[in-house]
């Protein structure tokens, strides 16, 4: 498994980052290479991406979320990934987004990209990408306040 480690700071409170990043169905939206995600049910979600040209898919379970605190999951088939984001009050106004991706590359061109640094590239650019859209919109688009025990 590869490693990736990134964080962004959003100049919006951590509660609405925080509500913006439940709404998984919007990923496509900031996200390259996403282009679809569907929420089964409040843990378990389908993702469709296209990755060094091939088109993946994949299911994940969230296996832990605190309201404002963290997000963190797996997948249970197809594409294997693992991860946690956290969020961190900087000041009533300003909050910061730390991601941490476990990801296992197949074949030959996602082991060469990834030799690269394309995934990491890539994940940096989606979170400026979620800093431009949250702040450009200023709120949320909802929100699931949900909490999971981890799994």
């Amino acid at each position: 498994m590869a490693l990736i480690e990134k964080s962004v700071e959003v100049q919006v409170p951590v509660r609405t980052a925080y509500n913006q990043w439940t709404q998984f169905e919007e990923f496509p939206k900031f996200m390259e290479g996403v282009v679809q995600v569907q929420q089964l049910d409040s843990t378990h979600l389908h993702w469709k991406a296209k990755i060094a040209g091939k088109e993946k898919q994949w299911d994940a379970v969230i296996t832990e979320q605190h309201p404002d605190e963290r997000i963190a999951w797996k997948s249970t088939q197809g594409a294997k990934n693992a991860g946690v984001v956290t969020f961190h009050r900087l000041s009533d106004q300003t909050s910061k987004i730390m991601l941490q991706l476990d990801y296992e590359p197949e074949g030959v061109v996602e082991n060469v990209g990834d030799a690269f640094g394309a995934v990491s590239l890539r994940v940096e650019g989606d979170l400026t990408r979620f800093k431009e859209f949250i702040e450009t919109r200023g709120r949320e688009s909802g929100a699931w306040r949900g909490d999971v025990k981890g799994k």
